[in-house]
């Protein structure tokens, strides 16, 4: 599949300015968010943040991903890298059906539950995107800013060499401590 690019364009924040630059594979829309010193940087600090509307948008408790967010883009403004905003709601089975799994998460299932008895895997994630990203931006090394060690096996696949994981962790609350139980004991993540 093609993959489509914009140019680079400007982005002040709340968090501080960024460099931002878009690429469009299919259907899907996927951002990258860089610190306006990044060109300069031999290994910037790196983070793939899964799309969550729900937790990035408006506030969701279930979940830890606007947490998440919020930290790697306060990082990435103090210390330079880049956050690949990565398009695929909902482990990739989109907001439909995210809807439908919160609503059995509210019957009692859990996030992986929830998923599969909806007719999708644990994970759907597709990376691709990222690996381009990487090639475009000449990534070659970088210090990885996540929990979750398909991201780490999917960036090691890629020849690219992580020097450094920094962990990704945030508070938890009575609404999320199910999920990120279940994300630390069925899926691997470093909480």
């Amino acid at each position: 599949m093609k993959i489509i690019q914009s140019n680079i364009a400007n982005l002040p924040t709340k968090y501080g300015k960024f460099k931002i630059k878009a690429y469009k594979d299919g259907n899907q829309e996927h951002l990258a968010i860089m610190s306006e010193d990044f060109e300069n940087i031999e290994i910037p600090f790196v983070r793939i943040h899964s799309e969550c509307l729900t937790g990035d948008t408006l506030g969701s408790l279930k979940c830890d991903c606007q947490n998440q967010l919020d930290l790697a883009l306060k990082f990435i403004a103090a210390q330079g890298g880049l956050v690949i905003y990565h398009r695929q709601e909902g482990r990739n089975i989109g907001l439909l059906n995210k809807v439908n799994a919160y609503a059995l998460q509210d019957q009692g299932r859990d996030t992986i539950q929830a998923n599969l008895e909806l007719g999708f895997g644990e994970d759907d994630r597709d990376y691709t995107i990222v690996g381009h990203i990487f090639k475009d931006l000449n990534i070659k090394k970088l210090k990885l800013i996540t929990n979750n060690p398909k991201k780490i096996a999917y960036v090691d696949s890629l020849g690219v060499e992580i020097v450094e994981r920094i962990p990704a962790i945030t508070k938890s609350n009575k609404y999320n401590e199910n999920y990120l139980q279940t994300k630390k004991t069925h899926m691997g993540h470093m909480l």
